[in-house]
């Protein structure tokens, strides 16, 4: 008689072992990393007595479905409800109605916070707030000195994260004498150091120059490309978003737009109804064909245009 192996409610015979195990890496590899269903979050506003006295939704209906190794962007303006949908990601609020799984993880489930937060790290908007080290590579170690992780491992995670994010040649420096773009590296790296499957990054160049937001960017894209480190990137610079494999448009707390950068951008008028732009050279495209030049929609970049223009 053929002995059973069973994992869950599924049966498997012993000579389907190994074939089994590779469905399950498979189904592994594409779980989403962040998964929402009909996600509502609700802030309340309290009275002098602590008594709620009325409610403001700013997130409602989200439904989304993020892949590992995705390099993601939301937009949205002021108040769309972007922050708040990222702030879930992390745990830092929990769902007034619906539900939000990281990793297989309910953010609901407080056993699990602990967990969800090395899984998913945030970057916020500004460095000054998230770094507390006097030197470089000890802010950067101070996540995994947290987790419990041997010196050994501390500064094995530490060389490899400065390295990541270009930061090696600063360890020793005093974060106060480093640029705004150079301090967010340090806070990316600091929390890649923790070996986050996912970043999250709450429009972490608003406060930068255009210098600075080229730094960041890059070191983001090497990490998602060469790590394969899933990004969401919360932005409302439309030109940092061209690069991503896919975008979402929040509105009023919903998703009211969601695909390619190019199905996007493509949208022009549907993106300015959101009160959003699309970069610079999208919009060039776009009035040149307005004008009766023939161009394809959604071009993303100069030498897109140039090419289109020439054909």
């Amino acid at each position: 008689m053929k002995t059973i192996w069973k994992s869950g409610d599924i049966p498997v015979e012993n000579t389907e072992k190994k074939t089994y195990r590779k469905v399950c890496r498979l189904k592994q590899k594409t779980m989403e990393i962040i998964k929402a269903r009909k996600l509502k979050y609700d802030y309340l506003k309290y009275d002098d007595n602590g008594q709620a006295s009325e409610s403001y939704t700013a997130v409602e209906e989200i439904d989304l479905d993020i892949q590992p190794g995705q390099f993601i962007s939301i937009l949205g303006h002021n108040g769309s409800g972007k922050s708040t949908l990222a702030k879930h990601m992390n745990a830092l609020l929990i769902p007034t109605e619906g539900t939000i799984w990281v990793d297989g993880m309910d953010t609901a489930m407080e056993p699990e916070l602990w967990k969800i937060r090395q899984k998913a790290g945030m970057v916020f908007q500004n460095p000054d707030n998230q770094i507390i080290g006097t030197v470089v590579e000890e802010d950067v170690g101070f996540g995994p000195e947290n987790l419990g992780i041997p010196t050994e491992g501390i500064w094995s995670r530490v060389n490899k994260s400065l390295e990541a994010v270009g930061m090696t040649p600063f360890r020793h420096r005093s974060p106060n004498k480093l640029s705004g773009g150079q301090k967010q590296r340090v806070a990316i790296a600091g929390v890649m150091a923790m070996h986050p499957k996912c970043i999250i990054m709450d429009e972490p160049t608003a406060m930068l120059d255009p210098n600075g937001r080229k730094e960041v960017l890059e070191a983001v894209h090497e990490l998602n490309k060469k790590e394969g480190i899933t990004v969401i990137l919360i932005t409302h610079y439309m030109e940092e978003v061209i690069d991503s494999d896919r975008v979402f448009v929040m509105d009023q707390g919903h998703i009211v737009m969601q695909g390619t950068p190019r199905e996007i951008f493509s949208r022009v008028e549907e993106l300015k109804a959101y009160r959003l732009d699309v970069p610079q050279v999208t919009l060039l495209a776009y009035e040149l064909k307005k004008a009766g030049i023939p161009l394809p929609d959604g071009i993303l970049t100069t030498k897109e245009l140039v090419d289109a223009l020439c054909h």
